[in-house]
């Protein structure tokens, strides 16, 4: 009789021919900066929005301060460009432990950078609404602060939904493949885990309002997840993968 017995995390393994040594040197080196990258502009990026995100009086900051919450603009774009680096560069080697967890990642991470663009453009249509405030030489404020709240509003949710909710999603199912698969040091993978779990149970504190945007609370539960990525950007630049595992298990 035929089993019907489904196909264990092992068995739907796709055989896959990874990097040679140089290439794949080059690949762990090229990851881990992008890991930085990340990082780095993702929080310089959301200081310097903070003359409209963390003010009363956002559309006359907006408008003073037009070249620095562009230039956020900037390192959030830069921000995407390096995420979807780590997309790239990590799908191989999660798709030789399993395809659809690698899959998953990718699409979760793709995700995220959707959100990160839509807080974009939130936050350059707020500034062009600063502009607009600015030359009405304060006519209806009311309507105008109105727009401003929605528009901020905007931004706020998409910052909880992508960097924090989703971005909580991908980082456990890598996190949970270098685990399984020994790539990096057992310690390191538990560490992702703890911090993939910290900010998804932030992002569900922030929807749910127990728990404010920027506050102390948000900032301790986020920062794990931080500082997993930049020491695991430090492994892969320094040592790379444990690639020996790779070879004698896949």
């Amino acid at each position: 009789m035929k089993s019907t017995k489904e196909p264990s995390a092992r068995e739907d393994r796709t055989p896959v021919a990874l990097p040679e040594k140089n290439a794949r040197r080059v690949n762990e080196i090229v990851t881990g900066y992008f890991f930085i990258t990340a990082t780095v502009s993702a929080i310089i990026g959301l200081k310097l929005y903070d003359p409209m995100l963390t003010t009363v009086d956002f559309l006359e900051q907006g408008a003073t301060h037009s070249r620095q919450i562009i230039s956020g603009a900037v390192f959030e774009m830069i921000l995407v460009l390096a995420d979807c680096g780590t997309a790239i560069m990590l799908y191989p080697y999660l798709k030789a432990y399993n395809e659809r967890m690698a899959l998953g990642y990718f699409c979760f991470r793709v995700i995220e950078t959707v959100f990160i663009l839509l807080g974009i453009v939130s936050i350059l249509s707020l500034l062009t609404l600063s502009h607009s405030y600015a030359q009405a030489g304060n006519a209806d404020s009311i309507h105008y602060y109105a727009a401003g709240i929605l528009a901020k509003s905007f931004h706020d949710w998409t910052f909880i939904l992508g960097p924090k909710f989703v971005l909580g999603i991908n980082t456990f199912i890598y996190s949970y493949v270098f685990l399984k698969t020994g790539l990096v040091p057992r310690k390191l993978s538990l560490l992702g885990l703890t911090g993939a779990g910290l900010v998804f149970m932030n992002a569900l504190s922030e929807l749910f309002g127990i728990i404010p945007s920027l506050s102390a609370g948000d900032l301790l539960l986020a920062f794990p997840v931080a500082i997993y990525e930049m020491i695991l950007a430090g492994r892969l630049i320094s040592k790379g993968f444990n690639i020996q595992y790779i070879a004698q298990n896949i």
